[in-house]
């Protein structure tokens, strides 16, 4: 930017052949900004940018009000709001939540995002560009604290606004019903035919080894290539006697409370054991202490009631187990893991595996981007496929080489690629078979035999269609493969190339450039992002026909599917069937314990319910079914599982969720069932209430049986090895807090783990 003889120059921030990029400079506020010239210099060539506005920086006046509710909107006044941004590129923040803005005008409204209430100031920051501006202080504040005047107005008109979005709701639903039917008959009918008998035998349980394992160890940073998930380690054969009988002292140590107990709170002192290591080193003694479950619950009660006293003197109890921040609260999340795979398998298990295929099968039923993870049949709104895209179904008669003459009819999508038609195909021949039993997508090869001579279907070849720099993905359209052909799947040997057929230098080359290549719909490129910006008046226009159009699908999806969701919140939501004997002793537990504290509501009491069961375990398990089940999820089928999981997450909440026209589709779409959700959260806390109690006694029982199953199916030696490298790490700070712990003194603890250490690691001890 030039002013007569002052410049203010900011350099480029990214630059190629066609494209450079700069931020706007800043400049003197005591400069005419109307005076101003934008000009581009590269090297000694100057170019004058005609067209270009310079506004000065938005000023804030002062928050006339800084008390805010759960539901209010944050005026902001001021100048120069809207002079140079749109909506879309301002953010506001109070404290480190963002909040979306809806205006951008002299009056600038954003609703903030739900957060826990809390009498602390902080901060609201608007950004605009890379400018940062903080507008003032506010404060959530209790609904007490609220003038009445204040809360009606508002309330009649957010109970307007709901009553006409529910209405247009209705009338969508309504327009889709006979439609859902008809899906859901016949989604009923090729499921049968696809699984052929859905028996408690037929559903891929997982055993308890890889149940545990994939709860406990999968969501680690190494995946399945955790050292207790592969079982591989290291140990000399010459000290594999020593290390042993060193593990089983170790165990006994763990046994012991007062070290168990100093062991934990010495290692939550530390700044760098952080949230991922207790998570980490607290399924770890789940599984070393697995043979003792009744001790391994005496430990996890101990350190609850610590936690629970933290949180009720710190004023803020609703946030007790809402993360798994601590040891303890993981340790909740595996007990709870433990004493529910029964009834997983008795109960809960079979709707959850029939709620997974409905929705793959109805996912998998219209298009989906391979490259985009979007597709036609879905309940997420972020990953819909807007996009029409041409298919016709087909019948593939395939033919499994090595097999037999035997023929498997498998259906097809004209659209799909090809990677995407080996998946169905594997799906339908191996249906019979878990998933980690069959064989890998990469593992086979596709022939197609149109004549005499046979032809390898792939993703990427020599004929693949370019669009620009664009590659689009091989489909079963672009060979022209017709309804019931024939095509031949045979197992491909790893030491071949998986295109052994194509031995062209330059193909190969191809197939390994997939940077820019797309399946049903090519990404726009920054030509076409420019053309988009200036769309015109029409298209605009269109977007609010265009949204009702994408609701109405996600309608349909979730009207097809209503059945399969209602089946599995009633077979985890239902107190008067099973409840495991753990729910009703745990939830027992939490009563007794709001009772000790005054200042434990009821609500409270709801709370830490829901973040110790429902929130902690059967979210996690319906965003994961292969937590139990031994499936594969595909990231489409994900986003359409994690839309049902937040409307589980959402009956649980005591929050009124009223609807508007920026409520989330999710939220939309569940808008009219979300009541009867938490009618039966309610009667099932209600029921398990009113339960008849379980003693310690009768706990520790099923416990003792739980353990006597497991525990040989469990690698505890393994666990204790990998728990002894927290000892080891920290080994000097827990020796001193055990010199200073009276009871550790008493029963020679510190003794004790020297003597382990000496054996464990040759380490020079005082002894």
């Amino acid at each position: 930017w030039m002013f007569s003889s002052v410049q203010f120059v900011q350099e480029h921030v990214s630059k190629n052949d066609t494209v450079l990029q700069f931020l706007s400079p800043a400049v003197n506020c005591c400069v005419d900004s109307t005076a101003l010239r934008s000009v581009l210099w590269l090297d000694d060539e100057k170019e004058e940018l005609k067209g270009f506005d310079y506004h000065p920086d938005p000023s804030f006046n002062q928050l006339l009000k800084n008390v805010i509710t759960e539901t209010s909107i944050i005026i902001v006044h001021g100048r120069g709001f809207s002079k140079a941004m749109t909506a879309k590129e301002a953010q506001a923040f109070v404290g480190d939540a963002s909040c979306p803005v809806n205006i951008l005008q002299p009056r600038s409204g954003s609703k903030r995002q739900r957060r826990d209430t809390t009498n602390d100031l902080l901060d609201l920051v608007v950004k605009f560009g890379h400018g940062e501006w903080t507008v003032g202080s506010v404060y959530y504040a209790q609904s007490k604290d609220i003038p009445l005047e204040i809360i009606i107005p508002s309330s009649q008109q957010a109970e307007r606004e709901y009553e006409k979005v529910k209405h247009q709701l209705e009338n969508l639903e309504e327009s889709v019903r006979d439609r859902c039917k008809k899906e859901f008959t016949d989604l009923m009918i090729e499921m049968e035919d696809h699984t052929s008998d859905l028996s408690e035998a037929r559903i891929p349980f997982l055993d308890y080894k890889m149940y545990t394992d994939r709860n406990f160890f999968l969501p680690t940073k190494d995946g399945s290539d955790d050292t207790m998930i592969t079982g591989k380690i290291k140990i000399p054969e010459a000290r594999k006697a020593i290390v042993a009988q060193a593990l089983n002292q170790f165990s006994n140590l763990l046994n012991s409370k007062p070290f168990l107990i100093n062991f934990i709170r010495t290692l939550e002192s530390r700044p760098d054991f952080n949230a991922r290591a207790r998570g980490y080193f607290a399924s770890l003694l789940t599984v070393a202490l697995h043979g003792k479950l009744e001790y391994y619950t005496d430990i996890m009660r101990t350190l609850l009631l610590e936690l629970m006293d933290e949180h009720v003197q710190n004023k803020n109890p609703k946030l007790m187990l809402r993360r798994s921040e601590t040891v303890v609260e993981r340790m909740l999340c595996n007990w709870m893991s433990i004493c529910i795979y029964q009834f997983l398998r008795d109960t809960a298990g079979e709707p959850l595996y029939k709620l997974f295929k409905a929705l793959k099968h109805q996912v998998e039923k219209g298009p989906v981007d391979a490259k985009m993870k979007k597709a036609k049949y879905t309940l997420n709104d972020t990953g819909l496929l807007g996009d029409d895209v041409e298919y016709s179904v087909l019948t593939l008669q395939v033919l499994v080489h090595g097999e037999g003459p035997d023929v498997t009819p498998v259906k097809v999508l004209s659209c799909d690629s090809i990677t995407q038609v080996k998946e169905k195909i594997i799906d339908q021949v191996y249906r019979n078979l878990p998933y980690s039993q069959r064989p890998e997508v990469e593992s086979v090869a596709l022939e197609w035999r149109p004549g005499s001579t046979g032809q390898i279907l792939s993703d990427l070849d020599l004929t693949s269609q370019k669009e620009g720099r664009w590659k689009r993905l091989n489909t079963l359209a672009h060979y022209n493969v017709r309804d019931n052909a024939t095509l031949v799947l045979s197992r491909v040997l790893h030491s071949q190339s998986f295109h052994q057929h194509q031995d062209n230098y330059e193909e190969k080359n191809a197939l390994l450039e997939d940077d820019h290549t797309f399946h049903l719909v090519r990404p726009a490129d920054e030509m076409d992002e420019g053309k988009s910006k200036r769309g015109s008046m029409k298209d605009k226009s269109m977007t609010k026909a265009i949204t009702e159009i994408y609701l109405t699908r996600l309608l349909s999806v979730k009207g097809t599917l209503q059945q399969f969701v209602d089946d599995f919140f009633r077979s985890v939501l239902c107190s008067g069937a099973v409840v495991p004997p753990a729910v009703k002793y745990f939830f027992d537990f939490l009563d007794e314990q709001a009772e000790r504290h005054d200042n434990v509501d009821e609500e409270t009491l709801h709370i830490w319910k829901t973040n110790s069961l429902p929130l902690r375990f059967w979210v996690n398990i319906l965003r994961n079914p292969q937590f139990i089940v031994d499936v594969h999820v595909t990231e489409v089928v994900d986003a359409s599982l994690h839309v049902v999981a937040q409307t589980f997450m959402d009956a649980c909440t005591k929050t009124e969720h009223k609807l508007s026209r920026e409520s989330p589709s999710n939220k939309l779409l569940y808008a009219k069932e979300i009541s009867t959700y938490k009618k039966m959260v309610d009667d099932y806390y209600k029921g398990i209430r009113e339960m008849v109690p379980i003693s310690d006694q009768d706990m520790n029982t099923h416990l003792a049986e739980v353990s006597r199953q497991h525990t040989h199916e469990l690698n505890t030696e393994l666990a204790l090895h990998q728990l002894y490298q927290y000892a080891s790490k920290y080994y000097d700070v827990i020796i001193k807090s055990l010199d200073e712990d009276p009871a550790a003194q008493n029963k020679q603890l510190t003794l004790r783990l020297q003597q382990i250490a000496a054996a464990l690691e040759n380490k020079v001890t005082d002894l």
